[in-house]
């Protein structure tokens, strides 16, 4: 679509809606900020905009004589697209896009693309910095932090763009073509926003949507719903395996990493040459590797940064040994299946904080998880009382109610003994306490870090 002075509404003003404002300028667009929180200031809005940018900006509501004004909408990944107002605008027929589609249209080069309910920033990080040590132009971009629409002005033919997608964001795409995707898992996650997991699988699978067979999808065989999606698809599929060796796909054989391309095996890597600790993570260097072999890196530049490459912050992060207690931060365990990963790479005794925002999951799969490692399930937030029920439907009894994170982390400073582990994984968003996880884990390595100033 040309945007030479088209009327684009942008729903959502934080850094996605920003950004995507700022790239419509830049196209020659007259972009409209919307956001429907009336309260917002107009002037702490236009102060995060570009200087001398002309973006209008409106709050609260549209009159049916501004939604005829526009040419096209723009929706900020926050934004449900069952909201009435977006009804509203799909029925004046207006095409409506996400900021991941608008940045599609606009950027060069080549782009791969990460979704799945959990691994996905690591899977992103992981790939990314190969890219980066290998191609001379590489970004690493969306729900990672960086809004895609951010460096679309930098992008060049010869680029590769690495995207950490949300089902969020698959729900708007249209033209949006991976040259080389991933679903890494698919497990309950958001059933707030896509209400069935159906709908949630279905709008995962989106990321294969416009995949042709010069195209490539790596998928995890561990997973039924994928693997029996591959089945499905004429783009190129490469299976990954932490559980058993494929005859054609990645996977983990005993200590090492291989890849069998139907052929001949190629050994990747030992586990032990990693610095990334469990075996979820190996099976996102699996996918991670994959992708970049499918991309056509060479297995000397990929080994280069997997022995390298650290552990992203906010999952399952080294923070510190105090008295003999080495503390994790897995802020980014926003989901029970997530917070398994957690405790499962614990190897010693854990007290575990937990609890947040109620995303509509049920607990018992995580607390039956805890396989005799949790000596205390520290909770608070909104879920607390919900995930202490499950806990006793489960036999689990160590349950401590606490009404703050200071607190929390406070109680297993205090009954922590040597040689224990005190692990941050929620298993729940942190909205109503934090606006979102990485100020949770931030605030958390703070706590650490005074008990640590104390000792």
């Amino acid at each position: 679509m040309n945007l030479q002075n088209k009327n684009v509404l942008v729903f959502g003003t934080g850094i996605s809606g920003i950004a995507a404002a700022g790239l419509l300028e830049d196209k020659g667009a007259h972009p409209v900020l919307f956001d429907g929180n009336a309260e917002l200031e107009e002037k702490a809005i236009r102060a995060k905009l570009p200087e001398g940018s002309k973006a209008e900006i409106l709050l609260g509501d549209l009159t049916d004589e501004q939604i005829r004004s526009l040419d096209l909408v723009v929706l900020s990944p926050g934004v449900p697209t069952d909201l009435p107002l977006v009804n509203r605008l799909r029925e004046a027929g207006l095409k409506i896009w996400g900021e991941i589609e608008l940045a599609y249209e606009c950027s060069r080069g080549d782009v791969l693309a990460i979704t799945g309910t959990n691994g996905k920033t690591t899977t992103t990080s992981l790939l990314g910095a190969i890219m980066q040590h290998a191609k001379e132009s590489a970004f690493i971009v969306g729900n990672i932090g960086i809004p895609y629409t951010q460096i679309v002005e930098e992008t060049k033919e010869s680029s590769v763009t690495v995207a950490e997608i949300s089902s969020f964001q698959l729900e708007t795409i249209e033209q949006f073509r991976p040259k080389v995707s991933a679903i890494l898992n698919i497990t309950p996650d958001h059933l707030n926003r896509h209400h069935t997991m159906e709908e949630y699988i279905r709008v995962k699978e989106l990321i294969t949507k416009n995949q042709t067979e010069e195209d490539t999808c790596v998928l995890n065989y561990e997973d039924e719903v994928l693997r029996e999606f591959g089945k499905t698809l004429k783009c190129q599929v490469i299976f990954f395996s932490s559980l058993r060796t494929l005859e054609k796909g990645i996977y983990l054989n005993g200590e090492m990493i291989e890849y069998n391309d139907g052929t001949g095996i190629m050994t990747i890597c030992s586990v032990k040459e990693l610095n990334l600790p469990g075996r979820h993570n190996y099976e996102n260097v699996c996918a991670a590797v994959a992708m970049a072999l499918a991309y056509g890196i060479s297995l000397e530049d990929i080994r280069y940064v997997l022995v390298r490459f650290k552990a992203v912050e906010h999952r399952i992060e080294y923070v510190t040994e105090v008295n003999g207690v080495v503390y994790y931060n897995d802020s980014k365990g926003t989901n029970p299946d997530a917070a398994i990963k957690g405790i499962q790479a614990m190897d010693r005794p854990t007290l575990l904080i937990g609890g947040g925002y109620d995303k509509n999951s049920s607990y018992e799969e995580w607390i039956n998880a805890f396989d005799g490692k949790v000596r205390y399930l520290v909770l608070l937030g909104q879920t607390k009382e919900k995930i202490a029920e499950a806990a006793g439907r489960c036999g689990f009894e160590h349950v401590i109610m606490t009404e703050s994170l200071e607190e929390a982390v406070g109680f297993c400073a205090e009954h922590a003994n040597p040689g224990d582990a005190v692990l941050l994984s929620p298993a729940c968003a942190s909205w109503g306490m934090f606006p979102n996880y990485e100020v949770r884990g931030k605030r958390f390595k703070e706590l650490v870090y005074q008990l640590k100033n104390k000792d």
